[in-house]
């Protein structure tokens, strides 16, 4: 297969791959860009995308086939983001993932770091609140050797799914990213505000 040949099927893979995350809400990049390169019959593996490059795929779907209803979907999810993080502010809480970046869909969590002295100060705080939740585990690289185990709490506001990530004291490396293995871009509430605010 020829360079060119490679990149063509790099794009086709990578097109594939957003449309079958797009399709089955996950966010599995590996799972996904092998499923699509069976269904595409490419065995050669070198020409399997990045993940950037899929990330890069599922902005241009979205903004192809959902040009109206993503910005829409997306602009309600930071408004409850926002509200989460209010209602969080007692553990610093900090937008990471889909919602931020913005390739946010219908399936799509609202993914929360949250900071605290130990994991079970954040289940009081949803419990004295009255809020149901589901106590959790969470597998993030810290390098690109080495995974590290974070406790999280999911409950459901407005039919929308939050999931916090809780980090302790001792816990201050910044996960890498699954997209770019770049330390994972946070935000605080200003900063989610004024992406709204951007949006609208």
């Amino acid at each position: 297969m020829s360079q060119r040949d490679h990149a063509q099927m790099r794009q086709r893979l990578a097109q594939k791959t957003a449309q079958i995350l797009l399709e089955s809400g996950a966010r599995d990049f590996y799972a996904a860009k092998h499923k699509a390169a069976h269904q595409l019959g490419a065995t050669d593996t070198k020409s399997l995308p990045t993940n950037s490059e899929i990330e890069s795929a599922l902005i241009e779907y979205q903004r192809l086939f959902h040009a109206t209803t993503q910005p829409e979907h997306l602009v309600h999810l930071r408004e409850i983001a926002i509200e989460a993080m209010q209602f969080l502010k007692a553990f610093n809480p900090r937008l990471v993932g889909s919602v931020l970046s913005g390739t946010a869909d219908k399936h799509s969590v609202i993914k929360l770091h949250v900071f605290a002295d130990t994991v079970e100060s954040v289940g009081f705080y949803l419990h004295n609140n009255k809020i149901p939740n589901e106590l959790g585990e969470c597998r993030l690289k810290i390098t690109p050797e080495q995974f590290q185990n974070y406790s999280t709490y999911a409950f459901i506001v407005d039919d929308v799914q939050i999931e916090l990530v809780v980090f302790l004291a001792k816990q201050k490396q910044i996960p890498l990213s699954p997209v770019d293995g770049k330390p994972m871009k946070r935000a605080d509430i200003t900063e989610v505000e004024l992406l709204l605010h951007q949006q609208e």
